[in-house]
């Protein structure tokens, strides 16, 4: 028998959850990443130099799935995973199966099979790494898309992946962070930056935290926002009585 006899019991613990974090560059993201205890870097690009942490450069597709495997035969000492970034992952998923198939481009199969074949496999393999009992982290850079209403142009900061594996990432994200800045001014006109991270839905960026713990705005700094996620998340009563 597979069907459950009793209920799950809500996660607690930040190495329990798939967290999707983007943002423009050189705004912290890595750095971010980095503080997670006991975290592996799955990289796919430059820009770990300045860091202290434990990585694994994947040149290509099978490097990937050969960390996979590791990983998910259990015997090491890792409880996070950092994949940075998610963008160039997928681009390693595209060689790949653009080389399995013999072809230049995946425009090369016809009525949209190379595309279909391309999502299956990066989709098939972030689910089951999303299943193991690690937190699973992915980075992601920003880009500005143009979206069209009724009353004109409107423009939104999305993750820079391409449309179906961004939707595919953002929905089984349990939380969802843009990593912004705030600018101001004081009397004297001298400007102050605050790096944050957003974590709730707007018509202008993509963000969301399932789990209801998170304010609406945190310090982009991992110790603050363990800070952040370690209070109580509100409760039902709570909630409508602020309401």
């Amino acid at each position: 028998m597979i069907l459950p006899k009793e209920k799950s019991k809500p996660k607690t613990e930040l190495s329990e959850f798939t967290i999707f974090g983007y943002g423009m560059p050189k705004i912290g993201k890595t750095t971010f990443a980095a503080g997670f205890p006991d975290a592996v870097f799955l990289a796919t690009e430059a820009g770990h130099n300045a860091l202290s942490i434990f990585k694994v450069d994947l040149p290509d597709w099978e490097a990937f799935l050969e960390a996979c495997r590791e990983l998910a035969e259990g015997k090491h000492g890792f409880r996070n995973i950092i994949i940075d970034t998610v963008d160039n992952l997928w681009l390693l998923c595209r060689n790949h199966i653009c080389a399995k198939n013999k072809i230049e481009h995946e425009a090369d199969l016809a009525y949209g099979k190379g595309y279909a074949l391309i999502l299956g496999e990066f989709a098939r393999v972030l689910m089951k790494l999303s299943m193991l009992p690690y937190g699973l982290v992915l980075i992601s850079h920003a880009t500005v898309q143009e979206i069209q209403t009724r009353t004109g142009t409107q423009h939104k900061i999305v993750p820079s992946l391409p449309d179906k594996p961004r939707k595919m990432i953002l929905g089984m994200a349990d939380m969802i962070l843009f990593f912004d800045q705030e600018v101001s001014r004081s009397e004297d006109g001298k400007q102050t930056i605050r790096r944050i991270i957003r974590t709730q839905p707007s018509p202008n960026y993509e963000a969301g935290d399932r789990t209801g713990r998170l304010p609406e705005v945190i310090d982009l700094d991992y110790r603050k926002f363990t800070e952040a996620f370690s209070r109580p998340a509100p409760t039902t009563a709570n909630t409508n009585k602020k309401s």
